[in-house]
């Protein structure tokens, strides 16, 4: 059976997963990958939970990730990603942003926020690259290019070309966004080969 490489991104509502989905998706097919995708945001508003998946392979026949075998996680919250670290396969990274955005249970004191969550994923046997996109989208001059060193760090592990990812972000993002996008995304890079 042909490899399918499966890559689930999480997060809250407003983070921009649809937009992050669009460009990974894209990329594959750029590269001649079958590619199927799902989001599952349903009623998210700003702040409810959300995920989607990427499939992307010679032949994908569903998009429906199969329990237990996310390659690679992307999760654009802390705590997003400690709800879905189950869902990667052993062996398999989780690219974390280290954001934290309260969801109201906490915000109301009725639970906390957990503590160190990325030394739990870790501890679950995971690949992690933890990120702190939020400031380093502020050193580019635009915060909401954030997802886009995520993806840059993604470019590094997946069998996807470069080009087809810049090619992707050109085409997706608003084009007065795309020079700070694209510096996003090589910064995302260079994270990416100094994790490895």
């Amino acid at each position: 059976m042909d490899k399918i490489t499966n890559i689930m991104i999480a997060g809250v509502g407003g983070q921009g997963l649809v937009l992050t989905t669009e460009i990974i998706s894209h990329a594959a097919f750029y590269d001649g990958f079958d590619i199927k995708t799902n989001d599952v945001i349903g009623l998210a508003q700003r702040g409810g939970k959300i995920y989607g998946s990427v499939r992307y392979g010679k032949s994908v026949p569903t998009p429906i990730v199969p329990s237990n075998s996310v390659d690679v996680l992307i999760a654009l919250e802390e705590l997003e990603g400690l709800r879905y670290a189950g869902e990667v396969k052993k062996g398999g990274t989780v690219i974390l942003n280290t954001r934290q955005i309260l969801p109201n249970p906490v915000l109301l004191e009725k639970e906390e926020y957990p503590k160190d969550i990325e030394k739990t994923i870790q501890s679950m046997g995971y690949k992690i690259i933890a990120v702190p996109t939020e400031d380093e989208a502020r050193e580019i001059g635009n915060v909401k290019v954030a997802n886009t060193i995520l993806l840059g760090v993604l470019s590094g592990i997946l069998d996807i070309s470069e080009e087809s990812f810049i090619k992707a972000i050109e085409e997706k993002v608003p084009p007065k966004t795309k020079e700070a996008n694209l510096k996003a995304f090589t910064l995302g890079r260079e994270i990416s080969k100094n994790r490895k």
